[in-house]
């Protein structure tokens, strides 16, 4: 039994591509059905909502075949609940599955409607992340691993260092919370991953969006690069032999591979837009927009911001993440002012730091590794921690020369 304000922290597995109807007997219920239809999470469902409850459902079905879910609602006036789920069941198709909306929190209730074959009782009122939630356990394999979360990092504008922290992210996730970790680099075209990490991988994920249909999890694990432990990275090839200009929906294979395989994706997202980039960054679990304090990225930020707002009513807001703060001579727009103008928190604000950026990017390094320490480092980890539920990273159990080992391993990797 589904209690209204359920806790949402958990990562909810897409719904597949069903067909669900609604029948309500509340505008309330309703309106609330229509909201969760038209989340990213239901973006492969076929939804519809009418009014009538169990009436209608009755009738409409009578001479029709049943779609994979019906949801209706049974109001706490109805004199016999059960009569009414009794009609329905009589015109339901084999393997139809039905969720009640009820108004009566009755454990004895609840214990007859799963008697008859009843999938989930959701008591009103209900909320859209709980509707979503109990649809999608309904085709969610109890004994499988969680769904892996993706985090997109993207940025405002371009030269703003979105791939250096997106990859840096993946590190202290992977490193600090020793949560496995996959880094994707999205840049098909111009990707610094494999500079960053000191790798050259063979293969990485042009293989994978140029050949959907060998996707799967043992073709998208032979694509991965070893990087550290906890931390793999498919690479894009950075070379221009052939056009980027992807469908929509050409990634959604690994990407659903990859949050079937490990706790933590990390989306090192290219400064374009394009359908499939757009798809990417609403479907995200989290996400990161990088600026730096200048008025260009204020502008674009805003932009992202209201449409992500818009695309994404039932999840977490973009974090910003304020990159170069502090460079010498250069007028920037302050950090309370930034979050003010664009009514957000500002996540993190890195300061500049040019030589640690310089020789991280130079020897093929993590800025953890050339200074361990630094409050570059301390920033990123907090945020890492943040992204991923944990906000306390577990330093009192860090070697100090994890760094130096993680290294070591990257080259035998290599």
């Amino acid at each position: 039994m589904s209690e209204p304000g359920e806790s949402t922290d958990r990562v909810i597995t897409p719904v597949p591509r069903i067909t669900m109807q609604a029948f309500c007997e509340s505008a309330e219920v309703a309106a609330v059905i229509e909201a969760a239809s038209r989340d990213r999470r239901m973006q492969k469902a076929h939804s519809r909502v009418q009014m009538g409850g169990a009436t209608a459902a009755v009738e409409a079905f009578r001479n029709a075949p049943t779609p994979n879910v019906i949801v209706v609602e049974i109001g706490a006036g109805r004199p016999n609940p059960l009569s009414a789920l009794d009609s329905l069941a009589e015109v339901c198709d084999a393997g139809t599955k039905v969720v009640v909306v009820g108004h009566v929190n009755d454990i004895l209730l609840y214990r007859e409607f799963i008697r008859r074959g009843v999938s989930d009782y959701l008591i009103a009122p209900i909320d859209p992340v709980a509707t979503i939630a109990a649809i999608s356990d309904l085709f969610t394999d109890p004994s499988a691993e969680p769904l892996g979360r993706t985090i997109a990092v993207v940025g405002a504008k371009g030269g703003v260092g979105t791939s250096t922290l997106a990859h840096n992210i993946a590190w202290s996730v992977a490193r600090d919370f020793g949560t496995a970790t996959v880094i994707a680099d999205l840049d098909i075209a111009f990707g610094t991953a494999g500079l960053n990490f000191n790798q050259d991988p063979p293969q990485g994920v042009a293989e994978a969006v140029f050949a959907p249909e060998r996707v799967d999890a043992n073709f998208v694990d032979r694509l991965l690069s070893k990087c550290t432990d906890n931390l793999s990275l498919l690479a894009a090839p950075a070379t221009l032999d052939r056009p980027t200009d992807f469908a929509e929906g050409t990634f959604d294979g690994v990407i659903d591979v990859l949050r079937g395989s490990v706790p933590c994706i990390v989306l090192d997202m290219p400064h374009a837009w394009s359908a499939w980039c757009r798809r990417l960054l609403i479907g995200a679990d989290e996400i990161v927009v990088v600026a730096a304090p200048d008025l260009a990225s204020l502008r674009n930020a805003r932009n992202l911001f209201e449409l992500l707002r818009s695309a994404r009513p039932h999840d977490r807001a973009p974090r910003l993440l304020l990159n170069g703060v502090g460079m010498p001579k250069r007028p920037e727009i302050a950090v309370a002012e930034f979050a003010k103008a664009l009514d957000a928190p500002v996540a993190a604000a890195v300061p500049f730091d040019p030589a640690l950026f310089g020789t991280a990017a130079n020897n093929g390094q993590m800025l953890a590794e050339v200074q361990p320490g630094s409050k570059v480092t301390e920033i990123l980890s907090e945020l890492a921690g943040g992204l991923t539920g944990r906000p306390e990273a577990r330093r009192g159990r860090v070697n100090p020369l994890q760094p130096l080992l993680d290294r070591l391993t990257r080259r035998k990797a290599s």
